[in-house]
C-alpha cells in the first residue's frame, strides 16, 4: 500500500498524456474553485477578527448557519444547495482523474473496494484525532489564540441533524480528495518537490483555510494534516482519512447542538 501511493503521485498516468504546465493550470484551476479559495477568504476573516475590537476569544467563527431564518423549507433548500455546490469541484477531479485514464477517485482510493478496511481505520483514527483535538481548541480558546467556534446554529427543525451529518460527510469528501489524493498526485508530477515538500504544502493548504478559526484551528489542522498525508502514503487510500474526518466532524457539529448551553466547558459566544 505505501508504493502504491507514492506511485500514485509520481508515476506517468496510462490514459491521455499531458504536459506539466497543463497539469499545474489544471491543479491552480481546481484550487481557486475550492480550497485555494477558501484559504483566501480565511486570510481575510482572519484580518477583520485580528483588527476588531475585542480579543479573539470574544468573537464567533460561525459555521452551518441558517440562510432563511423562519422560513424553514427554505432555509432546507439554501442548505442542501449549498452541500451539492461544495462537491462539485470533487466531481471534477473524478472527470480529470478519468479524462487521464486513472480510474478516476479509484486511482486515490475514494471507492468502494474496501469499506470494512475505510471504515474501522477511519474511527480509530477519529477517536485519535477527535479528542486531542478538543483539547488544542479548548486551550487555544483560553489563551487567546481562537475565536469561539460555533459548530452550528440551525433553527431548531426535524432536518436539522441530517443537515448536519450531510455537511460533515461533504467537508470530509471535499478536503480529503482535494487536499489529499488530488494534490499530492498533482504535485507530484507537476514539480520537483521532495515527499517532505509536498507533505508540507499539503498541511499548510489544510491549515490555512481553517485560520477563520484563529491560530489555534489554524496549527491543530496542519498537524492533522501531517499525520493524514502520512497514512494516506501508508494504506494508499484516501477512504479511511473521509470516514475519519467525516465522523470528527458529525461528532463536532451534533455533538455541539446537543450540549451547547447545558456544560460549563464548551465555549459559547
Amino acid at each position: 500500500m505505501k508504493s502504491q501511493a507514492r506511485d500514485s503521485e509520481s508515476s506517468p498516468p496510462p490514459g491521455e498524456v499531458l504536459s506539466p504546465r497543463t497539469l499545474r493550470s489544471e491543479m491552480f484551476l481546481v484550487l481557486a474553485l475550492s480550497l485555494g479559495a477558501s484559504a483566501v477568504s480565511a486570510l481575510i476573516s482572519f484580518l477583520g477578527s485580528l483588527t476588531a475590537p475585542g480579543s479573539l476569544a470574544d468573537q464567533a467563527a460561525r459555521m452551518n448557519t441558517s440562510r432563511a431564518p423562519d422560513r424553514p423549507w427554505l432555509d432546507l433548500a439554501w442548505q442542501l444547495f449549498g452541500v451539492a455546490t461544495a462537491l462539485v469541484p470533487v466531481a471534477l477531479v473524478a472527470h480529470l482523474l478519468t479524462r487521464e485514464g486513472a480510474g478516476g477517485l479509484r486511482a486515490i482510493g475514494f471507492d468502494r473496494s474496501r469499506p470494512a478496511f475505510d471504515l474501522t481505520r477511519g474511527a480509530l483514527l477519529a477517536a485519535a484525532i477527535g479528542g486531542s483535538g478538543l483539547v488544542l481548541y479548548l486551550g487555544a480558546v483560553q489563551a487567546g489564540f481562537n475565536l469561539t467556534v460555533v459548530p452550528e446554529s440551525l433553527p431548531h427543525v426535524w432536518w436539522r441533524i441530517p443537515v448536519l451529518i450531510a455537511s460533515a460527510l461533504q467537508n470530509a469528501v471535499v478536503e480529503e480528495v482535494i487536499v489529499v489524493g488530488y494534490l499530492l498526485r498533482r504535485l507530484g508530477r507537476t514539480t520537483q518537490f521532495s515527499p517532505w515538500a509536498m507533505l508540507a504544502v499539503s498541511a499548510v493548504l489544510r491549515g490555512s483555510y481553517h485560520l477563520y478559526q484563529g491560530l489555534g484551528g489554524m496549527v491543530g489542522n496542519m498537524v492533522m494534516g501531517v499525520i493524514f498525508v502520512w497514512l494516506y502514503r501508508r494504506w494508499g487510500r484516501v477512504g479511511p482519512l473521509v470516514a475519519a474526518h467525516a465522523l470528527i466532524d458529525i461528532v463536532a457539529f451534533t455533538g455541539y447542538a446537543a450540549l451547547e448551553g447545558k456544560v460549563d466547558w464548551l465555549p459559547t459566544p
